[in-house]
């Protein structure tokens, strides 16, 4: 029955979303409202849930959305994205610009949260889009996708080292980022096909001009005369990319000092975004009310919403967590049903009920390698190879699936300008797909290699 409501609770987000058009914010109360009612959640829990899920997520990504929102406002206003469409599609070459993001993403997402990541590359998402014409949501589906496949798979993400370490595998965690890059490489891919096959058929507002003309991008950089240099234009995003996976890094070895802790502090998002932002401003043409309050109110402007929403994810995904879903799920005893290369996929069942049903992905990975721990000496599994393995099989399932309930879903959508039912049928389907294709390489390298 929990499930039921659960179920109905997701439901209601979205038909009220979708049908009747209600604005996600409220939405989104009003399923996370439904949920705690109709489990019996005592009203004092209710309340905690809803500002505890709300403030949490303000907490940890409210100031790098304002941030990143800012960065993207200048990037865009200078001509700074636009810089870089050029320089990315260079290499990559013109006719292939989703398979340039999802590339991009695969690569930031190793040492930054994939939501973090979406938010910095936002500005060269949509310049490209404009640059290749293409649709904006068939390039949000491919950054998205290439930054979940490393977020769940690849340390030193907090969720694969966290589950790493729960299992025992910390010390070989060499094997598993190398295993994990393997394994993403497919993850991405399926996305990326997904964004090519199903997201180039959706639209979003900022398709479509007002006028109804087609979108000039010669003129538009012509409009901004002096265009910014490439280290310019790449420096507000490069730089909280470096900082971020130079302070992961250092966590991960352990390095002691004052020097150390500069660079751990430098690196969390919140300060490197905000550096992020004062590497931008060298790009503003003039230092006035125009670009330093303007501009910033802009970003501050496209924040706020993102905000709100993301943040009522957040109240949604705690309420559920509170509801006594997660007790269940670990009350499981199927470990008679699966045995030998088949046993992966307990932990996979275990990490994509934890996901549908919480939101986090990072829950997920934390939780079900905890459960899974004490059976791994009792079945034999140990190792390198086997146990960096065992944190793919966890890493798939924690991809299965984004929806509603997941602030990273809101992230996306919000950024994009994509309907909720638009959203369910290229983000959550092509996660629900990655997930499965994840599952299905690490069973066969288990085969292959165990």
């Amino acid at each position: 029955m929990l499930f039921v409501i659960i179920a109905l609770g997701v439901l209601l987000i979205v038909v009220a979303t979708s049908k009747f058009k209600v604005h996600p914010f409220l939405s989104l109360l009003l399923g996370t409202l439904f949920v705690a009612f109709a489990t019996g959640m005592p009203f004092d829990l209710i309340i905690e849930s809803i500002n505890g899920g709300f403030g949490s997520l303000m907490t940890s990504i409210g100031l790098v959305i304002v941030f990143g929102t800012i960065i993207g406002v200048i990037l865009e206003k200078a001509g700074a994205a636009y810089r870089m469409a050029e320089v990315v599609l260079r290499i990559i070459g013109p006719n292939h610009p989703q398979l340039a993001m999802s590339i991009i993403g695969f690569i930031v997402s190793i040492p930054v949260f994939c939501d973090s990541g979406f938010i910095i590359l936002n500005s060269l998402r949509k310049a490209l889009a404009k640059r290749a014409k293409v649709t904006m949501a068939s390039m949000s589906v491919a950054l998205a996708t290439g930054l979940f496949a490393t977020h769940t798979l690849v340390p030193p993400t907090p969720g694969p080292i966290a589950a790493a370490g729960n299992i025992g595998a910390d010390a070989y965690l060499g094997t598993v980022i190398l295993i994990g890059l393997v394994v993403a490489v497919p993850a991405t891919l399926v996305g990326y096909l997904w964004s090519l096959k199903v997201a180039t058929k959706i639209e979003v507002p900022e398709d479509i001009l007002a006028s109804g003309e087609e979108f000039d991008y010669d003129k538009v950089v012509a409009s901004f005369g002096k265009m910014p240099s490439t280290f310019q234009a790449f420096l507000p995003i490069a730089l909280p990319i470096v900082l971020i996976g130079l302070g992961s890094f250092i966590s991960l070895a352990g390095w002691e000092g004052f020097v150390a802790e500069l660079l751990i502090f430098l690196g969390k998002p919140v300060m490197a975004l905000l550096l992020g932002v004062i590497a931008a401003l060298p790009l503003l043409p003039k230092f006035d009310e125009e670009t330093l309050t303007g501009w910033m109110g802009k970003g501050l402007t496209d924040a706020a919403p993102i905000l709100l929403i993301t943040g009522a994810g957040g109240a949604f995904g705690t309420v559920i967590r509170n509801s006594g879903v997660e007790a269940i799920i670990q009350g499981w005893d199927i470990t008679g049903i699966f045995t030998g290369a088949l046993f992966l996929v307990i932990p996979f069942i275990i990490a994509a009920a934890l996901k549908t049903a919480q939101g986090s992905s990072t829950t997920s990975l934390v939780i079900t390698s905890s459960l899974i721990a004490p059976m791994l000496p009792v079945l034999g599994i140990e190792g390198a190879i086997p146990l960096a393995l065992v944190v793919m099989a966890i890493g798939a399932g924690a991809m299965t699936v984004s929806h509603v309930n997941d602030s990273y879903f809101w992230v996306v959508t919000q950024f994009t300008g994509m309907k909720v039912n638009d959203a369910y049928k290229a983000q959550t389907m092509a996660t629900l797909l990655q997930g499965v294709v994840t599952i299905l390489v690490t069973l066969t390298l288990w085969v292959i290699l165990v």
